[in-house]
């Protein structure tokens, strides 16, 4: 069954149809517009995100390997210095004034110490201009794990 008629609204109904204009980044005006960066340094990568407070939406991710072309130096603190500059750059375009820092390592079964890129990751962050203000350590620590890899007698080189 197809219809052939067109149906014309009044024009006070087509006028109450206008879009809220859309804005990126948090909605909080205040003294300081907080964020959280969640820094993931593992012996591999470093991963810089920085999210909202509620920790939902993302505003900007970038990570080591997206700014060094070989594959050894992604956990580097070079490469980590300046993925944070990138992240920062972008977060102050969002709006965000200062943010609180979760640094992670890999944990649960593998190493709980955060890798290199993780001290110059925050030094950078702290130097573009970022208010820091709470650095957490949120590594995964087992109560009772699982059992790790590797066997009894551990990796033999």
């Amino acid at each position: 069954m197809y219809y052939d008629y067109v149906v014309i609204m009044s024009s006070a109904k087509r006028a109450a149809v206008t879009e809220a204009p859309t804005t990126l980044g948090p909605q909080a005006k205040g003294e300081h517009v907080f964020g959280v960066a969640h820094v993931f340094a593992s012996f591999n990568d470093t991963f810089i995100h920085i999210t909202d407070l509620s920790g939902r939406e993302t505003l900007v991710r970038v990570t080591g390997g997206m700014k060094v072309k070989a594959d050894r130096d992604e956990s580097s603190p070079y490469a980590a210095m300046m993925a944070a500059q990138d992240a920062a750059a972008r977060a102050k375009e969002l709006g965000i004034t200062a943010v609180h820092v979760k640094l992670r390592a890999t944990g649960g079964t593998r190493s709980k110490t955060p890798g290199p890129g993780a001290q110059s990751a925050l030094r950078s962050l702290a130097r573009s201009g970022l208010k820091i203000g709470r650095i957490e350590d949120v590594t995964p620590i087992p109560t009772d794990s699982t059992r790790r890899k590797c066997g009894r007698r551990g990796r033999r080189l």
